[in-house]
């Protein structure tokens, strides 16, 4: 698995015109494949009367998954350039679809590789963008006296608390980069005078320490 990737920091929409032709360009984030497409659904929707609703988008953190759409604008003017974009920003789990209401003024292919490439990267700069990075879920166990304790300690070293559940005993989920387990285990044993337990579950990605929109 990639360590790190960057992606859109929110949905949102950006807008220019060129030569009395409106192009918005509306990006997310998305998880997959079908989050991607459902948004370019929901956005064709939303422009049904639209001359062009192109789209690209970037699925997985190493951007196995890459599809592009002109829709109608002449081929490999619209739908690539705005992938290249993409590619050339290197954000990832990420939709773009733009919308063009046309003017009455041809742009030509290079107008309209330039429009449809540009208005994506306008929009990332407008939109931001995050990193995240690669963590190992990891569920802590601890008795009620030292829960509350130890929840604050994990939060004012920076740990990345995700959820805490109070029961018999209280769990606490965290995640972990792999370079830091067998410290925190460590750090965990002390902190608890051993009376804590750490399990181990699986990879997934959370926003990295300074990795804020930017």
């Amino acid at each position: 698995m990639q360590e790190r990737y960057r992606t859109v920091a929110r949905e949102g929409v950006h807008e220019i015109e060129i030569s009395k032709s409106r192009f918005l360009c509306s990006l997310a984030p998305a998880a997959t494949e079908q989050e991607a497409q459902d948004f370019i659904r929901r956005v064709r929707g939303e422009h049904p009367t639209a001359t062009h609703n192109c789209y690209a988008y970037v699925i997985g953190a190493d951007g196995r998954v890459q599809k592009a759409s002109d829709d109608g604008e002449p081929g490999g003017t619209a739908g690539v350039p705005m992938l290249q974009m993409l590619l050339r920003r290197e954000v990832r789990y990420v939709v773009a679809v733009v919308t063009r209401y046309y003017g009455g003024v041809k742009l030509g292919a290079g107008g309209l590789i330039r429009a449809y490439g540009g208005v994506v990267g306008e929009a990332l700069d407008a939109l931001g963008t995050v990193t995240r990075e690669r963590f190992r879920l990891a569920t802590v166990t601890v008795g009620h006296e030292r829960a509350g304790r130890l929840e604050n300690d994990l939060r004012a070293t920076g740990r990345a608390v995700r959820e805490v559940r109070y029961a018999e005993a209280v769990t606490i989920e965290l995640g972990l980069p792999d370079a830091d387990v067998d410290a925190f285990r460590a750090w965990l044993a002390d902190a608890t005078a051993g009376t804590a337990t750490l399990e181990l579950g699986g990879e997934a990605y959370q926003d990295a320490p300074g990795g804020r929109p930017a």
